[in-house]
């Protein structure tokens, strides 16, 4: 399978530059930063605005959705293919808004790139699930796509939709999708009130679904979104994100409950050993500690432990796993982690719970032993 840089790595090379570009003068990490949103232009599908930096790139796959009688043009396309995978593109969001929430005065003059960047994922993502009781996860055909590497504006392989619905559930990507939508809303708040609205109040609707009807989408559509993008680590994960991010946008009380209730039986103390588009497991955890942190809610203490307990994992003198390593950069955010495995030598989705954590003045020393 041709792969370069999904869009999701790069939504964590965003968050984890921005954090950075406060503290690590030394290195131009504002142009960094620039570049990595910059990347995003280049992955968009749909009909380009006029003010698209990268003219290059012209109108694709405008007929996206038209076999299945719905419009699902936009979103963007997951690396050097064609296809447009809806549980990568919406983690993609959700980091992506998990940056502008925590880290957005720290983007300067890149930050109303990077809420641009946020709505065109969540402009597709709305369109993907205005039907209700549906959520449509992948246009193209990922075998025939990666059969022939084209430019979008040129391809000629099949859009064929694919969909999550009662009968063939996909609790992560529904829940996945909830979770972007939810933060997406706090991104909106301010500066679009009425779209802030319309995504909380959709992110609860596809919630819903999700819970209701559960089950893994690589169980219902295996032959279309494995081995690319399977869910290997269940859909329990996802569950447990999306009611986080909708307890942090709406605050209401149901969503705390569900968290509670769901703890143990979902598995939020599972696998907190990695962070990214199929395992939320550390990103949940350091996600609601910051309630007990800002002095919010003592409810979500077992949660705190949880991510003290990761963080500790990662903590040079400690952790022993050889995958990880160290930049030499500043003390605060000295916990920037690379890997061999990357495709891109960007940061790893470790870095961007480690960043929450560290953006944290509150955040007590955890007690670690070696």
């Amino acid at each position: 399978m041709a792969r370069l840089v999904s869009t999701a790595t790069k939504a964590m090379a965003v968050v984890v530059l921005a954090a950075a570009s406060a503290a690590l003068a030394a290195h131009d990490y504002g142009d960094a930063l620039h570049k990595s949103i910059l990347f995003f232009e280049g992955q968009r599908s749909g009909r380009l605005p006029p003010n698209q930096r990268l003219r290059w790139r012209q109108d694709s796959a405008i007929h996206d959705g038209a076999e299945a009688g719905v419009d699902l043009t936009g979103g963007y396309y997951d690396a050097g293919d064609n296809v447009k995978f809806g549980f990568p593109m919406a983690f993609t969001a959700t980091l992506m808004s998990w940056g502008l929430i925590d880290f957005g005065r720290s983007f300067g003059a890149h930050e109303a790139e990077a809420r641009d960047a946020v709505r065109w994922a969540t402009d597709y993502l709305m369109k993907a699930t205005a039907t209700p009781g549906v959520v449509y996860v992948q246009v193209g055909d990922a075998s025939r796509d990666h059969a022939c590497w084209e430019r979008p504006e040129d391809m000629d392989t099949p859009r064929t939709v694919y969909r999550v619905d009662a009968a063939h559930p996909g609790s992560d990507v529904a829940a996945e999708t909830a979770a972007a939508l939810a933060a997406g809303s706090i991104v909106f708040r301010d500066a679009d009130p009425g779209y802030s609205r319309r995504l909380l109040g959709r992110a609860a609707e596809v919630f819903e679904f999700a819970d209701r009807h559960r089950g893994a989408y690589s169980g219902s559509l295996r032959a279309a979104v494995c081995p690319c993008y399977c869910d290997y680590d269940g859909y329990q994960d996802e569950l447990l994100w999306g009611a986080a991010w909708l307890h942090r946008a709406s605050r209401r009380r149901e969503y705390r409950d569900y968290i509670k209730r769901n703890e143990v039986a979902l598995g939020a103390s599972d696998a907190i050993n990695e962070f990214g588009w199929d395992n939320k497991h550390a990103g949940i955890n350091v996600l609601i500690s910051k309630e007990v942190l800002m002095g919010k809610d003592e409810f979500f203490r077992s949660f705190r432990e949880n991510a003290d307990n990761f963080i500790c994992s990662l903590l040079p003198g400690i952790s022993g796993h050889p995958q990880i390593q160290y930049s030499p950069g500043s003390p605060t955010y000295s916990l920037l982690f690379l890997s061999a495995m990357d495709t891109f030598p960007c940061m790893r989705s470790t870095d961007v719970p480690c960043l929450q954590v560290a953006s944290s003045s509150r955040w007590a020393t955890a007690t670690c032993s070696t």
